[in-house]
């Protein structure tokens, strides 16, 4: 296993930020948000979580005891009083928005509620950070989905047009749209000295990692029928998706915040995180080395049914220039060592034989200091 070459000149997190700071994070039941608190615990930030109740019965959120380690409410983000109340109690220095409804296929069957979580949702959110003492950095995260998908091969921008075919896409397309008029109305760059707020969206694409139990979702629906000895039916094998490692994706985040508190002005814009253009693989690719890294009892199949599904897109990628130049920021993990991570961390799960927490924890060393995990030594030397 080999972290990706020149990942050693990366901009890395600091820590010292971190400690002691006041993180808000919404959505931090879901797994993106469940593997970010644990982090920021572990860097000595205090976190606030707001969300509603874990989405699955299994779920990362209880398997790493988050309840019992930063303050949790739930809450619904489309309730506006309550949630600004408790922004506005616990005053945080930095707001990381991941609460959503994040399913293509749901968003077909519910798209009211998708279009009222995703984008008046975070309206609800940015309104509650008015009404805030000392935060100076919010982070709303949306997704690769909200650009004007033409299916072309080269990689979407920053400044493309957004769109949305399903309700999912345009959604996010929305809240990107309420983010930039928030950002102009009430937390303009030219009056920074008055309001002191620094506001930013994220984008990025299909977020792999363990502890994800998500439905209609690639990783998750693999690992549910190669634990079960069962075939994973496979609906669009030839998509190409950006898949990220959740690490390498959440690194991006907190380098984004830190400069956003520390120099709002010149970062309260729209950023990108992608993987590099030879990792962006086909289902079909994914499903093979995810079968090849399981071994025995690892089989697939296409769904019979593959041609009746709603529309989803085909071909999306994105072009992470920017974060790179700016930022600093790249993918540390090859996909190769994210899958190894991955299918590591979801064997021992379900084997029940390890601390799931202690194991995370291990990931996360691993990555921040450069050095590839591996279950059989723990930490490998780079």
């Amino acid at each position: 296993m080999e972290f990706r070459e020149g990942a050693l000149e990366n901009m890395d997190i600091n820590k010292k930020f971190w400690t002691g700071k006041k993180v808000f994070v919404t959505g931090h039941t879901g797994f993106k948000g469940a593997w970010l608190s644990f982090w920021l615990r572990s860097l000595g930030s205090t976190v606030k979580g707001f969300a509603l109740p874990p989405p699955t019965d299994q779920n990362l959120f209880a398997v790493l005891n988050l309840e019992s380690n930063v303050q949790s409410v739930f809450g619904d983000i489309r309730d506006l009083d309550l949630l600004k109340n408790h922004i506005r109690k616990f005053d945080p220095d930095v707001v990381i928005h991941m609460a959503a409804q994040a399913i293509v296929r749901e968003s077909y069957q519910n798209p009211v509620d998708t279009f009222q979580v995703n984008a008046i949702g975070t309206a609800h959110l940015l309104e509650a950070v008015r009404y805030t003492n000392n935060t100076k950095a919010v982070i709303c995260v949306t997704s690769d989905k909200c650009y004007e998908n033409r299916e072309w091969p080269w990689k979407y921008r920053e400044n493309d047009p957004m769109g949305g075919w399903d309700p999912y896409s345009a959604s996010k397309g929305c809240s990107e749209l309420v983010i930039s008029s928030y950002r102009n109305s009430f937390f303009n760059n030219e009056h920074y000295a008055k309001h002191g707020v620094a506001v930013a969206s994220v984008r990025a694409g299909n977020v792999i990692g363990g502890g994800d139990w998500g439905q209609d979702r690639l990783i998750p629906d693999i690992m549910r029928a190669f634990s079960q000895n069962e075939r994973v039916i496979i609906r669009n094998p030839s998509a190409i998706r950006p898949w990220q490692y959740i690490l390498d994706l959440l690194s991006g985040y907190l380098l984004l915040a830190e400069r956003l508190y520390e120099d709002g002005p010149n970062y309260m814009e729209a950023w990108n995180f992608g993987p590099n253009d030879n990792e962006e693989k086909t289902v079909k690719e994914i499903v093979q080395l995810i079968s090849k890294l399981w071994g025995n009892g690892a089989y697939r199949e296409l769904d019979p049914n593959s041609t009746s599904h709603p529309h989803e897109a085909f071909t999306l990628k994105l072009d992470s220039s920017k974060s790179r130049s700016r930022l600093g920021w790249m993918p540390k993990f090859t996909l190769e060592h994210s899958l190894e991570c991955i299918v590591d961390w979801y064997k021992q799960y379900y084997s029940g034989e390890n601390s799931m927490k202690e194991l995370s924890e291990k990931h996360i060393t691993a990555f921040e200091t450069h050095r590839p995990y591996d279950s059989r030594a723990q930490v490998k030397d780079y």
